[in-house]
């Protein structure tokens, strides 16, 4: 058991605000499991007998994973369906997975013991996805490490102790909680949680938004300073866990608690309200997704459509790529979650921070790099892949609507290029007598350099729609990785030359009477709303739970006067100046 430092009464702990709302209750506190790993060598005699017994420790954990599943089928809604996702998913990597074949090998090849077999290949994993320094990544990391440890977890005897023994309204305090963990939690128990460790990216984070649960990730020496009964506040927007907060604390608190009960209620019922504002112009919003687990969520925020689907995770921590029928039967569950409405599926954008051996396969790591071979060029190298990718998306378009997206354009060229691609997919579809969809997808593009906004007048007329990359555009206008904090204060969304980027690629789409989105942080922001509004855009994609925030601006501005605002807006050279009149509007329209 950990040494406990007795916190300060009032002591605030950082972390990472990855489920909104306010949490007040008694400290329920796991410690961290600490797992002593032995490792020792085998004779070559005992080989199988060490592959066998790791054999049944993977049977021990897929019938956990079941009787998980069946824990998650008595949930309700939208808890249900995302855990479903996910033990889905953990259930298909105890089936086959490279971290379970490549365990066995070790075992083989360097006779040793099945618990330090797992524990070398999460190592191994581990090492090559953090070196990539991606959040995307890291929240992969997650779920094969939930996997793994659950297999060396059965191999040593050790197990978890469930959360059924908290008190009603506690709060749980932990080293880390893994999505299986959280799936055990009952929310109407439980008032929210809080670790030390863990990322904003991840199945955690994501299912305990769909539980509804305030949670705080990320907070160091949290579990050091808490002991069970202590009163804790987490507070899952401003990423904060008070302990032993004071009776004034306390009443500011669960008055805030209070008031965010009332204003959620209040943005449920905008779900089935059309995004219009008070002039009657009207506006689409959709959803930036990636995993088919977020598909209830979309559904719940009363999302238009998939906005921006990207294809990465499918090709994660894999040596070869997956192949058509892997990626159209992921694909269909998109479609089939929106009923209907229309999904953008894009196609693979690997590069720097998200690289694999199945896509850029013998070309080394500079080729991959932010200013290389990402998106349209990878693809264009690897023509084989894109062609699987766009004859799945072909085949699923019968299903429902569907549209293309090319990332990282710069020239009309490799638009052209890409839509001679698509026309190999439909005589493939041909050859093989498989159903042609009719209408046939619209290929459109992703302006998110500012080489492609620049020539976005030529790239509309090779192009069936836009899609401006707000975030990447921002980050190659300005030469400033927001991810780094050295210029981190320099990555500005506001600055004029975005601005005019946007400006000019919009105006150019609508020149071209083609459809354009924003997507990224500024469209899933309400401040930016009424700019972007202003300067002719009506389509925004965002992550699932900003849309009800953004339809409450949209209803309550007027798209005339955004527009003024604009124009006035885009006549300034300075960045402070466009701040000052943006925040003058949203206050007093």
């Amino acid at each position: 058991m950990s040494a406990v430092t007795p916190a300060s009464p009032g002591d605030c702990f950082q972390g990472l605000g990855v489920s909104s709302g306010i949490a007040v209750g008694p400290a329920h506190v796991r410690e961290a499991s600490g797992i002593e790993i032995p490792e020792y060598s085998i004779a070559k005699s005992k080989i199988a007998t060490e592959r066998n017994r790791l054999g049944r420790a993977v049977q021990l954990a897929q019938r956990q994973i079941r009787k998980l599943q069946n824990r998650a089928n008595t949930l309700e809604g939208l808890a249900a369906e995302e855990i479903g996702y996910l033990l889905e998913a953990y259930a298909h990597m105890l089936k086959d997975s490279r971290l379970v074949r490549d365990a066995e090998t070790r075992i083989t090849d360097e006779r040793v013991n099945a618990e330090a077999a797992v524990q070398h290949e999460l190592a191994r994993i581990a090492s090559t996805f953090e070196a990539m320094d991606d959040t995307y990544i890291a929240a992969r990391l997650e779920d094969i490490k939930e996997v793994g440890n659950r297999i060396i977890r059965n191999l040593t005897l050790k197990s978890i102790r469930p959360f059924s023994a908290a008190p009603k309204g506690s709060v749980i305090i932990a080293d880390q909680l893994t999505p299986a963990d959280i799936a055990q939690i009952d929310p109407n128990r439980i008032a929210g949680v809080a670790t030390t460790l863990g990322g904003a990216e991840g199945h955690t984070a994501i299912m305990a938004r769909a539980l509804g649960l305030p949670a705080v990730l990320g907070a160091e020496n949290l579990l050091s300073a808490v002991s069970g009964g202590d009163v804790v506040i987490v507070d899952g927007k401003a990423g904060q866990v008070v302990v032993l907060p004071d009776k004034s604390t306390l009443d500011r608190y669960r008055r805030r608690r209070d008031n965010l009960t009332r204003r959620n209620r209040q943005l449920n019922r905008l779900r089935r309200l059309p995004a219009e504002s008070r002039d009657g112009t009207t506006f689409s919003l959709q959803a930036n997704v990636e995993l088919p687990i977020e598909m209830p969520m979309v559904e719940q925020a009363g999302s238009e459509g998939v906005g921006l689907l990207r294809s990465e995770f499918m090709f994660m921590n894999r040596e070869t790529p997956p192949d058509e029928d892997e990626q159209l039967s992921i694909l269909l569950k998109f479609v089939a979650g929106m009923n209907g409405r229309p999904v953008t599926f894009r196609s693979l954008d690997v590069g720097a921070e998200k690289r694999g051996q199945s896509t850029i396969g013998e070309l080394n790591d500079s080729a991959a790099s932010a200013l290389g071979l990402r998106g349209i060029r990878l693809a264009h190298l690897n023509e084989d892949l894109l062609l699987t990718q766009f004859v799945t998306a072909l085949r699923a378009a019968n299903h429902g609507p569907i549209r293309i997206l090319l990332p990282m354009v710069s020239t009309v060229s490799e638009v052209q290029k890409a839509r001679q691609t698509l026309k190999f997919a439909v005589a493939e579809l041909r050859r093989r007598k498989l159903k042609i969809p009719n209408p046939m997808p619209p290929l459109g593009v992703m302006i998110e350099v500012p080489g492609a906004a620049l020539s976005a007048d030529a790239l509309a007329q090779v192009s069936d729609f836009f899609a401006i990359g707000s975030n990447d555009l921002t980050m190659y206008t300005l030469a400033a990785d927001r991810a780094n904090e050295h210029v981190a204060h320099l990555y500005n969304p506001l600055h004029p030359a975005v601005l005019r980027l946007i400006q000019f690629t919009t105006t150019a789409a609508l020149r071209a009477r083609i459809p354009v989105s924003i997507c990224g942080e500024i469209a899933g922001d309400p401040r930016f709303t009424a700019l972007l509004a202003g300067l002719g855009l009506r389509e925004f994609s965002m992550t699932p739970a900003n849309i009800p925030h953004v339809k409450k601006r949209i209803l309550s501005m007027d798209a005339v006067a955004a527009t003024t605002r604009a124009t006035l807006i885009m006549d300034q050279t300075d960045s402070g100046r466009i701040t000052t009149l943006l925040d003058d509007f949203n206050n007093f329209s």
